[in-house]
C-alpha cells in the first residue's frame, strides 16, 4: 500500500517567522518520524508530502496514492482542518480520518456543542461572543470558562479563562478576540473531574479504548489544562486511566458524541463533570495528537496495554475497512 503522508511541520513554520503559539497544533519531527516509521512497519510505502499546499500541487499534477494519511491542521480559517479532506474529495483521493463537514463542525466548539446537545448528550450552557460589549448581555450562571471558539491544544486557555464575576468578563473577551482574531465561547464552568476519551473505529463498530483522567498538580496556580500545562505535562499533569462509574459515563457520552458528529477512524473527545458528577461534552479532536510519548491518544493506548504501532495499525485498519482497502492491505502485509 502506498500512503501519502500529509503534515504541518512545526519547524518549517517557525523558520518562516510564525509565532510558536499559533503553531501549537503543528507537529515536531519526532511525531512526523514516529508516524511514518509506524506506518512503514504496517507494510506501507510512505511518501512524505508535507503540508496541504504540496498535496494540492501533486494532486493537480495527476499523482494519486492508495491512501492519504493526514495530520495537517491547516494554518488559517475556521474550516482549516477541513482543507486537506476537502482537497482529497475534490480529486477523488481516498483518505483517513473524518470528512470535511465533521472537521469543520468540530473545530467550531459551539457548532459541535449544538449538534451533540440536539442528540441529548449533556453539555454545559454556552454563548458565543464576538466583542467585549456583549459581556453585559451574558445570562449564564457564573463562574464561566472563556476560550477561543475555534482553537485546540489549549490555545487561549489559562487560569484567567475562569471568570468569577461579570466585572472581569469584558477584559478577557477583549484580550482573546484580539489575540486570536475570532469570537470566544463562554460556557458555565464545570467544577468536576476532567476526562479525555480515546475512540477508534467507525459507526456501530466504534469503541472506547480508554478514559483518561487529567489532574493538574494541586500546587500549581494554573489549574486549567492550558497550552502551557500541556506543553509541560510531564512536570505539571498527572494522568491515569479511570474505570469507575463516572468515568464509564464519560466514555458512553463521548462515544455517543463521536457517532453524532460522524467522526471516522479515530478521535479524542474531551469531557468534564459538573457539580453533580455528571460528565459533560466539551469538544472533540478529530485529528488527535499522535506524538508517540507526549500526546493523549498514544498515552491512553499505552496505558491500556497497546504500543504505538498497534494504535497506528488500528487507525489504518479502520480507514482501509471503511474504504474497502482492507484486502489489499492484508495481502501486502503478508508478503
Amino acid at each position: 500500500m502506498r500512503i501519502g503522508f500529509v503534515y504541518d511541520a512545526r519547524e518549517d513554520y517557525l523558520a518562516e517567522g510564525y509565532d510558536p503559539v499559533d503553531l501549537a497544533e503543528f507537529d515536531a519531527a519526532v511525531t512526523i518520524d514516529g508516524i511514518a516509521d509506524a506506518l512503514t512497519r504496517q507494510g506501507a510505502q510512505i511518501d512524505r508530502i508535507g503540508r496541504g499546499q504540496a498535496l494540492a500541487r501533486r494532486l493537480a499534477a495527476g499523482e494519486r496514492w492508495d491512501l492519504v494519511f493526514s495530520i495537517a491542521e491547516g494554518l488559517k480559517g475556521r474550516s482549516r482542518e477541513a482543507q486537506v479532506p476537502a482537497l482529497c474529495e475534490m480529486f477523488d483521493q481516498p483518505y483517513a480520518f473524518s470528512d470535511p463537514l465533521t472537521m469543520a463542525v468540530t473545530l467550531d466548539k459551539a457548532m459541535a456543542k449544538r449538534l451533540v446537545r440536539d442528540q441529548g448528550i449533556p453539555t454545559a450552557p454556552f454563548m458565543v461572543l464576538d466583542r467585549a460589549e456583549l459581556a453585559e448581555a451574558v445570562d449564564l450562571p457564573f463562574p464561566l470558562f472563556i476560550k477561543p471558539l475555534a482553537e485546540g491544544t489549549g490555545k487561549g486557555c489559562a487560569a484567567a479563562s475562569v471568570v468569577q464575576h461579570r466585572a472581569e468578563l469584558a477584559k478577557i473577551i477583549a484580550a482573546l478576540t484580539q489575540r486570536f482574531a475570532q469570537p470566544v465561547i463562554a460556557e458555565t464552568f464545570l467544577p468536576g473531574r476532567e476526562f479525555t476519551v480515546a475512540i477508534l473505529g467507525n459507526g456501530a463498530a466504534a469503541r472506547v479504548i480508554g478514559v483518561l483522567e487529567i489532574m493538574i498538580r494541586p500546587e500549581l496556580a494554573d489549574q486549567v489544562y492550558s497550552f502551557d500545562n500541556k506543553e509541560n505535562s510531564e512536570e505539571r499533569v498527572t494522568y491515569h486511566l479511570a474505570h469507575d462509574a463516572e468515568a464509564q459515563l464519560a466514555g458512553e457520552a463521548a462515544l455517543a458524541a463521536y457517532r453524532a458528529l460522524e467522526c471516522r477512524d479515530a478521535a479524542r473527545i474531551d469531557m468534564r463533570s459538573n457539580a453533580d458528577h455528571m460528565p459533560q461534552f466539551l469538544e472533540v479532536n478529530p485529528i488527535a495528537g499522535l506524538n508517540p510519548v507526549h500526546s493523549d491518544l498514544p498515552m491512553i493506548a499505552e496505558m491500556a496495554g497497546h504500543d504505538f504501532d498497534w494504535l497506528i495499525g488500528q487507525i489504518l485498519d479502520a480507514a482501509c475497512d471503511r474504504l474497502g482497502l482492507a484486502q489489499g492491505r492484508a495481502l501486502e502485509a503478508a508478503e
